[in-house]
């Protein structure tokens, strides 16, 4: 059945069955779109897989009227450079509507964390149905599954992985603007019809699904990149060794591929096939994704006596390939280490 038949409901009227069914479809049909990525299905598609709630546009307008954000003046470095030399990017989405969106996020960060030490009483967030279990398989063909992202009972998006919303947790790191949200909120502007529904899945996206990447420490983006070692030694153990040698670590060659879910490789429209991907299967499985970059040019870095060149620019993202990939990874390595990738992010 044809994605749009989904953004009436499940036609069977089971929410459950009609999820399973389109993340089977993003993961063997992707989302249709056309060369430049546009697609009129896909912030919807995004926005379900997600779980974030359509909201008033007023809702967004008052973020923006509040004026600048604490974040501002970081806000405004970062954004005239985000993805500056992709003319399809240039082209869609202006510096000002990107400020605005940041802009806005981050004051929605700050007010929820204003609540949180205050002790005043944060919006209820609406739990989502138990749909999944983590460790479960999906099989869309004899020789491919993926285990399953999802924990049960909480609130959180269809590929969340602790079922919770970070932004309604008291106690926590205080969550703000930090270095790469600019490109992680490109593609959000870049797939949607309004701001205001990029605004609502970015913030969605942060606050659920990586909210350890944007705390100051960015601690989650920290295990991530340790992570990236574990997984290319039990998978690549030759590779890895080799990099090693050269004292080449993920902290040093793969920190823009985690921060932004490597938005930060060009093409913009692969980056948005990839991103169809983690969204329908989870966000944690970048880190694969990174690994199968790794594995895709294994030859040219193992012949290379100065390997450090070739990954200060990864080549030109192929989604597909790297969704093949990351398949055959996730069969390769132990539960234990699967369960670290999955809470990674929080």
């Amino acid at each position: 059945m044809k994605l749009d038949h989904y953004l009436r409901g499940p036609p069977s009227g089971d929410v459950v069955k009609g999820l399973a069914e389109i993340r089977l479809a993003v993961l063997h049909h992707g989302i249709p779109s056309n060369n430049d990525g546009i697609s009129d299905l896909r912030i919807y598609i995004w926005l379900i897989l997600l779980n974030a709630a359509p909201i008033k546009t007023d809702i967004y307008l008052d973020l923006v009227r509040q004026g600048p954000s604490p974040a501002y003046a970081k806000i405004r470095n970062d954004t005239f450079r985000t993805l500056a030399t992709d003319p399809l990017f240039r082209r869609r989405v202006t510096e000002n509507s990107l400020t605005r969106v940041l802009n806005a996020v981050a004051w929605k960060l700050h007010d929820a964390h204003e609540a949180r030490v205050n002790g005043w009483q944060s919006p209820p967030t609406l739990p989502a149905p138990n749909l999944l279990r983590p460790g479960d398989s999906v099989t869309g063909s004899p020789e491919q599954s993926i285990r399953l992202s999802a924990s049960p009972g909480g609130k959180g998006s269809v590929a969340g992985t602790d079922g919770s919303d970070a932004g309604a947790q008291p106690g926590t790191e205080q969550l703000g603007y930090v270095q790469g949200m600019n490109v992680l909120a490109a593609p959000f502007l870049y797939a949607a019809r309004s701001e205001a529904e990029a605004f609502v899945a970015f913030d969605t996206f942060l606050r659920r699904e990586c909210p350890g990447y944007i705390k100051p420490s960015m601690d989650g983006v920290h295990r991530g990149l340790a992570l990236v070692d574990k997984v290319l030694a039990v998978v690549e153990p030759k590779l890895a060794s080799h990099l090693h040698s050269k004292g080449l670590t993920a902290q040093i060659y793969g920190f823009a591929s985690v921060t932004t879910l490597c938005a930060c490789t060009p093409p913009l429209p692969e980056v948005l096939n990839l991103w169809d991907f983690l969204f329908a299967w989870g966000v944690h499985l970048n880190i694969l994704c990174i690994v199968a970059q790794l594995i895709m040019i294994k030859e040219q870095i193992l012949q290379s006596s100065s390997p450090n060149l070739i990954l200060r620019a990864l080549p030109a993202l192929d989604a597909q390939t790297i969704k093949m990939i990351v398949l055959s990874i996730v069969e390769k390595i132990p539960e234990n280490l699967y369960q670290e990738i999955l809470r990674h992010a929080k």
